[in-house]
């Protein structure tokens, strides 16, 4: 799934923080006691705020997703000749676009859950569409 900035998402599994919880007291030099642990059940649902997308394309993921795009726009105008000729290009193409899909970054997210807690930079596929 590739988040959308808007769109309802719920977590795919628990999450537990690591650290530790403490009282906020009133100098930062002092660290206040500890109080406990957080985890966040699977299925806490959320919205997601923010999608930062860093994947880098290469200029044949480009070309791929250039020439489909025509294909698929404009393929049906196009004569049998030409036609096939883009979809030889496509074909030749399509390992680089299966590699990039295959290999890519998991996408980071800012996710604002129902519980009122904001989950920032947090990897894309824990999250699973509502």
């Amino acid at each position: 799934m590739t988040p959308k900035v808007g769109q309802r998402v719920k977590l795919a599994v628990e999450l537990a923080w690591t650290g530790q919880l403490t009282v906020v007291t009133e100098s930062p030099e002092e660290p206040g006691d500890v109080v406990g642990y957080l985890a966040l059940a699977a299925g806490t649902e959320g919205t997601v705020e923010e999608v930062n997308d860093d994947r880098q394309e290469s200029q044949e993921v480009r070309e791929y997703v250039r020439l489909k795009s025509l294909l698929d726009d404009f393929g049906h105008q196009m004569p049998p000749g030409s036609r096939a000729q883009l979809e030889e290009q496509i074909a030749a193409l399509e390992p680089a676009w299966t590699a990039y899909q295959e290999g890519q970054i998991p996408v980071r997210v800012r996710v604002r859950l129902d519980n009122g807690f904001v989950l920032r930079d947090t990897a894309g596929d824990v999250f699973v569409a509502v």
